[in-house]
Parts: structure tokens; C-alpha cells; sequence
């Protein structure tokens, strides 16, 4: 195993374990067509609360893999980096309750463990001889973090980037804005069009960042088509705003340091009070945790450079024991 040290300097020159990079070219992905028309295999898993979730297997040969979503995300939106893994990897990628085409259930209070419950469910559903490998982004880090600290079998390990997760000391300062909850409250919630849709998103950050795959993974999954003939978010701004208000997990800094399965924790440009800034802490408080720091990327890695981040996924499982 490398130092931290050494894999920061190893990834901001550019470099990686040698002959990784040559094994992954940029594909072009295939339209996903509309949001159940994409070509992929669902599976429905029951969780928690009576939630089926939707499991979409994006094919692949080998070891399974649990790609785990953000706040306001979808399964899909992994796409783009799945496509650059699925001839050493099967990978997998579900809804959180309340995203993509997982329903939440009617009257549902944000809970932090009904995520987790979903993506355990997602993770049981894929399990194998010595474990699956995990990634996740942002929320759905912690929702595999929190899997793996009441079930560490499930895991081979976890590569996780930016993971929502906050010191139990941290607080928000009383006069620091929730620049996020209120960005999402703000969200336009509804297009004539997919292609009007990604017009939009493509003229503003952050997801003027995303490759063109990356975008439009992110909408042709994320919306729906309405009665009224108009294409609306499947993760309602209300939603999605809502998560954000309550960052804090229950427990889980405390037990970080139980969870005994080998983690990478990713992160961009660090941030103050922003999920990069705490990324370092997370890997230091986790037995076999390392951190890596990419200067140049921001809190949205995987979608604007996917194939990096799959070669890192790569060059991750090649750490692990088999």
C-alpha cells in the first residue's frame, strides 16, 4: 500500500499505477432513450418502510460493483463511469427512496436511515463471496458508510468521493448561509423538454463542468414526463433541499473507526465547512482509510471527469485482496 503522502503526489502528476491508464479510452454511451426505456436490466428490492428500490444493473463481467448516488441524483448518473469499468467489473447502481424511481413512502420525515436502509438492501441484493465494492458520492459515501458499519461483510472495500459526513464537533456557524438547501429549494423543477432541460444545466454551474455524457445521464434519468405533457424532476427541489438541512449522521463519526475494511476517500480543492474539507479527517479516523486530493476537481469529480475516476476505481480494486 501506498503512504498518503505518496498517492496525493502520485495523482496530482498525473500518473497512477503504471499501465492502468492505457486500458481506458473515452466511449461514446449510448442515448438512454426515455427514463425506463435505457436498456438496462431493474431489479425492485424491498427496504425499510415498505420502499422497493430500484436496482439498475449497467452489465459489466466480474466482481460486483455499488455505485451509490447523491443528494438529488440517481443511479444512472453513474453511467458514464460504469461504461469504463464493465469489462473488469458488474456494476450496479440504485435510487435512494425519493430519487430516480425509488418512491419514498407518503408523509416520510428525511432520515438518514432510510437511506442507509436502501442502500444495505441495494448491497445485500449484489452480495458475493468476500465482499462487493463500493462507491459512492456524496450522500450515497455515507449510505455505503453506514452500511458497511453494520454490515462490513458485505465490502471488499469502499471508494468513496466527498462522503457527506461532518465531525461530531462541527456546527455550522449561526450566520453562514445553507447555500446548498437554498440552491435547491431554487431548482426549476419542470422543462418542455429534455433537451430544454439540458440546455439549462449546460449554461450554469456546476453541471456546466459535466462531460455531455455526464448531463445527460444526469436528466434522461432524472426526469419524468406528466400528465401535462412537461418533463419534471423525479427528486423534488423540496427534497433535495430538505436533505441538505440535515447534514449531521447519528453515530456514525464515532464509529468510523470499527468500520475495518480498506477505504479510499476522494476529494477535490478542499472547502471550509464543505465536504472536501473534512475528507482527510474521515480517511485518518477509519483503520485502513486514505485520502487523495485532486486540486483541480470540484465536489462533482465523477461527473466531470468520469474516466479518471474510474481508473482510480480500477487501480482501488487492484489494492485489494481478492
Amino acid at each position: 500500500m501506498y503512504t498518503k503522502r505518496q498517492f496525493v503526489a502520485i495523482w496530482q502528476l498525473g500518473g497512477g499505477k503504471v499501465g492502468v491508464q492505457d486500458r481506458f479510452v473515452a466511449r461514446r454511451i449510448p442515448s438512454l432513450g426515455n427514463e425506463r426505456d435505457h436498456g438496462y436490466t431493474i431489479v425492485k428490492v424491498a427496504s425499510a418502510n415498505g420502499v422497493k428500490v430500484e436496482l439498475h444493473d449497467l452489465g459489466g463481467n466480474g466482481p460486483h460493483m455499488l455505485m451509490s448516488h447523491a443528494n438529488g441524483f440517481h443511479g444512472l448518473c453513474w453511467k458514464p463511469v460504469a461504461v469504463n469499468l464493465i469489462k473488469r467489473f458488474h456494476c450496479y447502481a440504485h435510487d435512494h427512496r425519493g430519487h430516480g424511481d425509488t418512491a419514498a413512502p407518503k408523509d416520510w420525515k428525511v432520515a438518514w436511515s432510510g437511506y442507509a436502509a436502501d442502500a444495505t438492501a441495494a448491497a445485500k441484493a449484489i452480495a458475493q463471496k468476500g465482499g462487493i465494492i463500493g462507491v459512492g458520492h456524496s450522500m450515497g459515501g455515507a449510505t455505503l458508510l453506514l452500511t458497511a458499519m453494520k454490515h462490513p461483510e458485505l465490502f471488499r472495500g469502499l471508494l468513496l468521493y466527498e462522503p457527506i459526513l461532518f465531525p461530531d464537533d462541527v456546527r455550522r456557524p449561526a450566520n453562514r448561509p445553507n447555500v446548498l438547501a437554498e440552491g435547491a429549494a431554487r431548482r426549476k423543477p419542470s422543462f418542455k423538454s429534455l433537451d430544454e432541460a439540458i440546455k439549462n444545466y449546460s449554461s450554469k454551474l456546476p453541471m456546466s463542468h459535466f462531460t455531455p455524457e455526464a448531463l445527460e445521464a444526469y436528466v434522461q434519468g432524472g426526469f419524468r414526463k406528466g400528465d401535462d405533457g412537461m418533463m419534471h424532476l423525479k427528486c423534488s427541489p423540496e427534497l433535495e433541499s430538505e436533505n441538505f438541512k440535515n447534514p449531521n449522521i447519528p453515530n456514525l463519526w464515532k464509529k468510523l473507526p470499527e468500520i475495518d475494511i480498506p477505504v479510499w476517500v476522494l476529494s477535490g480543492h478542499p472547502e471550509p465547512f464543505q465536504p472536501s474539507g473534512f475528507a482527510e479527517a474521515i480517511a485518518d479516523r477509519l483503520p485502513k482509510g486514505n485520502h487523495i486530493e485532486y486540486s483541480d476537481l470540484d465536489h462533482f469529480g465523477p461527473f466531470v471527469d468520469p474516466i479518471r475516476i474510474a481508473r482510480i476505481i480500477d487501480t482501488f480494486a487492484d489494492t485489494l485482496e481478492p
